[in-house]
């Protein structure tokens, strides 16, 4: 009952006119990006960060519009995987193997609808997961003490290989850098360090410069670089022909996908990717000589479709309850937060109770608006994936410049930004992820107030931080994240690569 009444405040926050307009706006503009192949929701939400900025929005505003630019851009991905078989992010790729042969088939349409429902049914049943589930392990996690939070951001970053997908010894080598760049400024203990006499750098690097730049920048040269000219030729949407009888048709997959995109989501590092193809791989097996996947089953859409708006949901699970970002795009949503000076974690369920349930409302409120805009606004999404990227890329390039100026009045921070923007794009080249950078710059400063209380409590001995139950849990759990993402990871590529590639052009 006390969830509930929770809930009902958290409408009354949703439900204001400001945050129900951003929140439009926000699933408006996330689904946009999404349709845009390759940009994806971190992405869409780093660009999207300064214009929050730049309006003056309250936090509860700022972070109902970029969780609804999330959802939106879950949603928008299936966009460029239908029509074009390019998924918008990783997790679309699945949605490649039905989705473009139904779209082959003179049904586009049919298939964009059912990927907006099934989309839909996903995110509903891991909102209402994500309702049951965080209070509890909100109070669980007041029983951690600094030893546990310590082995608890251990495990967030032994579980990066999963989130990022990419080799460990550059996963590793990005963490570091992030750790790197999360010492600079003036420690707890008035020391300076690497601010070689620079005063913008005494109160440490503002991680907003820092994601923008990471994200923002050098997704801009890289997105001028690879795909700058003309926009992509599409297949033609027809009118849409979608019965009562297809939509009941895909339910039970739907809510299938819905379940198990909600546990991948909630597990740290498995992510929506993981969502989506367990999601396709289950219900194939499940239907067996019954479906036709692969050559355009309807089913083939709505299983990872589910699977990965459910994911997207659930990874908002950890991050609020535990500080503990499950995707990319929830350590981008994460740095919002910390940026407002408020600190996601157990205490903020009842230290800013008002802006938890406000979004949670809102992502109920978000899914319901973004499955009214995609059926009938599907025409004006298909449009802009023709534009020329030479039309977007200076609104995008004017949104960042213009709100890492608004966050100081200082052109240091748009050269900080600028400089970061290049790295990112080296870093790419070099096939180093950007997340672990982020994670390590996001959760380096409460890994050390956590280490430097332990070691206070324990007067130096080493010993504490596996001293209790809970923390041995956590250290082998962080133990298992680094190990076996490597083991499955690879394996699970190399079937979706085999799956995706089955499809053809």
């Amino acid at each position: 009952m006390e969830t509930l009444g929770f809930l009902i405040d958290g409408f009354g926050v949703a439900l204001a006119p400001e945050n129900l307009m951003f929140a439009l706006l926000g699933a408006f503009l996330g689904t946009l990006i999404g349709a845009l192949p390759g940009l994806g929701p971190a992405n869409g939400v780093a660009i999207l960060i300064p214009l929050a900025f730049t309006l003056g929005l309250r936090a509860d505003t700022s972070l109902i519009m970029l969780t609804s630019v999330y959802a939106g851009a879950m949603y928008g991905g299936r966009i460029s995987s239908i029509l074009l078989n390019i998924p918008g992010d990783e997790p679309a790729m699945m949605t490649c193997l039905d989705g473009y042969p139904m779209a082959q088939k003179g049904k586009a349409a049919e298939a964009l609808a059912i990927s907006a429902i099934a989309s839909f049914i996903g995110s509903l049943i891991a909102t209402i997961g994500l309702i049951l589930l965080a209070p509890i392990l909100a109070d669980f996690a007041l029983t951690f003490g600094p030893a546990e939070y310590f082995a608890l951001f251990l495990l967030a970053f032994a579980t990066l290989g999963g989130i990022t997908g990419k080799n460990p010894v550059k996963t590793v080598i990005a963490a570091c850098l992030g750790l790197m760049i999360a010492t600079v400024g003036i420690d707890n203990t008035g020391v300076q360090r690497y601010t070689f006499g620079v005063l913008e750098l005494y109160e440490g690097v503002d991680f907003i410069i820092v994601i923008v730049g990471l994200f923002a920048i050098s997704e801009l040269l890289t997105f001028i670089e690879e795909r700058a000219g003309k926009g992509h030729k599409t297949i033609k949407v027809n009118g849409l022909k979608l019965s009562f009888k297809d939509i009941v048709a895909i339910l039970p997959t739907s809510l299938r996908g819905s379940v198990l995109g909600f546990i991948a989501g909630v597990l740290p590092g498995a992510g929506a990717s993981l969502g989506s193809f367990i999601s396709y791989t289950l219900e194939k097996k499940i239907l067996g000589d019954k479906g036709q996947f692969g050559t355009g089953d309807p089913r083939g859409v709505a299983a990872p479709e589910a699977g990965n708006n459910g994911a997207s949901s659930g990874a908002l699970v950890p991050m609020l309850t535990l500080g503990v970002p499950g995707s990319g795009t929830t350590a981008v949503l994460l740095a919002l937060l910390i940026s407002q000076n408020i600190t996601p974690g157990p205490l903020m369920f009842t230290q800013h109770a008002d802006i938890v349930w406000g979004v949670i409302a809102a992502l109920l409120i978000g899914n319901f608006l973004l499955l009214v805009l995609n059926i009938p606004l599907v025409g004006l999404f298909v449009r802009l994936l023709s534009v020329p990227p030479m039309f977007l890329l200076p609104i995008v390039t004017m949104v960042a410049f213009v709100g890492i100026y608004s966050i100081s009045n200082t052109t240091f921070d748009l050269y900080f930004m600028v400089a970061f923007g290049f790295a990112g794009y080296i870093l790419r080249k070099l096939e180093i992820p950007l997340v672990p950078v982020i994670l390590g710059l996001l959760l380096g400063p409460e890994m050390e107030k956590n280490l430097r209380h332990a070691m206070d409590i324990s007067d130096g001995d080493w010993t504490i931080l596996w001293s209790s139950g809970l923390a041995i849990g956590l250290w082998a759990f962080a133990i298992l994240g680094l190990v076996l993402p490597y083991i499955i990871g690879p394996i699970l590529r190399k079937r979706m690569q085999i799956k995706t590639g089955a499809t053809g052009d």
